[in-house]
Parts: C-alpha cells; structure tokens; sequence
C-alpha cells in the first residue's frame, strides 16, 4: 500500500487497540502517525523475522504513552499478530500502556517515566559507533516531556560524543495531560535550544510526508553531528472529532460509537 494508505491504516488499527481497551492515549498517539508512517516505509532497517537483529536501526518511542500507535505500525509490518491489538493493557498482554522490550517483538527500549528515552538512546548509539554499526537510532520525544531535565543531559551527551547516528524527533503538538505546554512551562524556541547543545535541527509539519521524509534524508547526510527535527502536529490528527476535542484528547475514550465514526472518516 502507499504510503498515504499505510498511515490510514496504521490510524485504523490504534484506534482498534486502543477501542479494545475503551479509553486511552488517543491524541499522542495520533500525532505520531505520519512519522512512524514514514519511517517504517522508507527508512527503518529492521526484520520482523529477526527483531533483535544485530545492526538494526532502532526506535526509541521516549513518549511511551504513545504505544498504540508504534503497535499498530508493527503489527502492520508483521512483527506480531493483528489480533494482538485487541489485548491492549489487559492481563498477560504482551502490549502494555507503556512499551516494553521484553514483552513486544519489534520495541527497541522500554519507556516508563517520561525523559529518559535520549539518554537510552545515546546509549544505543554509542554502542553501534563502538560495535560498527551502520545503523541510526531515532528517537520520538514530546514537547511537554522536553520540561524533563534528562533530556538536556541526553542532548549534551549526544553533541559532545558527535552522535551523527542518533536523530531526535519532538513531537510538538503543544498540549500535554495537565493543560497547554506553554501555560505550564514553556520549552519553545525548542529548534534553537537543540541548536544551543550543538545539534543540527531541522522544523517540519508533523503530517507532511515528503517534508518528513527529506528531513531524515538531509539528517542522514549530515555527519560529525547529533540531529533534531521539530515536528509540528496536531494532536489526534486524522479523526475531526478528535482533533478539535483540545486537552480533551490526551486520553479520552473510544467508543463503539466513536470507533465507527473514525472508521468511517478514515475509508
């Protein structure tokens, strides 16, 4: 399928797990889409047969709450059953609220406690530059969780080590669980912030496909450098009534009514 479809489909099928459930991170879930979309289209060097391949490239979802939508993706891509979808956060599931490596084929690293997904990451991509690997781990953090002090750690480490294989991406769509990012503490100019710890950044619609697209390219090309791309999104982009909901929708339910509705707009 093309891409357009595939990032349908992968709307699709959050919805389906996160609907198994009732209610969930429906927003920040959404809002990733378009990204994941093109990574597991277009960039992402992994096999499902063999998810912990050595040399894979890796995806470290920091905003963990975001897991539907990355479980959708793999499951899309055959790293496990559809079915697996409907057992969202229930008891022995293997597709817990928060990733988990050790529980679903195709998670890279854990998430729990927000900001600490690129310090994990720096990790990961330091030991591919020690081992020789030719693999870039990509990183997908939130503005709101750019309020965590951990993160700017990471952000030094990764320009002081020149970690040209790790691309951070912050999923900017300027609302988290409490209120809007700017009321509560606001951490924009975020492109220039990165810049001041010595990355390369790029800012890009969230949901433009070629812009994300051409972003990783021209990160990939550039070497000696950690990277960032700002992307601005709109939280649970592709399904209007989730998109105007507002704070709302940071985690909202998904119900048998709404579930057919999102369906229907997403045909």
């Amino acid at each position: 399928m093309d891409i357009v479809q595939f990032s349908k489909e992968i709307r699709r099928q959050t919805l389906r797990c996160i609907h198994s459930q009732g209610s969930g991170h429906v927003g920040g879930s959404l809002s990733i889409v378009d990204l994941l979309a093109v990574l597991y289209s277009k960039h992402m060097r992994v096999d499902p047969s063999e998810p912990r391949k050595a040399g894979r490239d890796k995806l470290v979802l920091s905003k963990g709450h975001a897991g539907p939508a990355l479980y959708a993706t793999l499951a899309l891509k055959g790293f496990f059953p559809l079915e697996w979808l409907d057992t969202l956060n229930k008891l022995g599931t293997r597709l817990p609220s928060h990733v988990n490596i050790n529980l679903t084929p195709g998670v890279d690293m854990t998430a729990g406690s927000l900001g600490q997904g690129l310090s994990c990451a720096c990790g990961l991509a330091l030991a591919n530059k020690a081992k020789g690997y030719d693999a870039t781990v990509y990183v997908i953090t939130g503005d709101g969780e750019l309020q965590e002090g951990q993160n700017w750690e990471g952000a030094m480490f990764a320009a002081n080590k020149k970690l040209d294989n790790i691309i951070v991406f912050v999923d900017c769509n300027r609302m988290q669980i409490d209120g809007y990012t700017a009321d509560i503490m606001n951490v924009e100019n975020i492109q220039a912030k990165f810049e001041a710890f010595g990355f390369a950044t790029q800012r890009v619609n969230g949901h433009d496909f070629d812009a994300l697209d051409k972003a990783i390219c021209i990160a990939k090309s550039q070497k000696g450098v950690a990277h960032c791309i700002v992307m601005d999104t709109v939280k649970g982009k592709g399904v209007s009534f989730y998109e105007t909901m507002g704070l709302g929708v940071h985690s909202t339910a998904v119900t048998d009514e709404q579930y057919k509705l999102a369906l229907e707009e997403l045909e």
